[in-house]
């Protein structure tokens, strides 16, 4: 019984691509490990972006940083 946990930041995942993010993961182990899909369990959790850190510093102030150029 695989369970899969994907964490992304919170920054606009859409309903489409989470339902492909789930198909996806969920093909792979039937590919991979031959699981049963009814028997697959993916979890998406979206992490707010003050709650990520990156190389010492919260995504959050990285992509304003990226977007003033710096």
């Amino acid at each position: 019984m695989p369970y899969i946990l994907v964490q992304v930041t919170d920054e606009g995942v859409t309903r489409e691509q989470k339902a492909r993010i789930i198909a996806g993961a969920t093909d792979l182990m039937v590919e991979v490990l031959g699981k049963d899909p009814e028997s697959t369990f993916v979890l998406i959790d979206e992490v707010k972006t003050d709650n990520w850190g990156h190389g010492g510093e919260m995504v959050t102030l990285r992509r304003q940083r990226e977007r003033r150029g710096g």
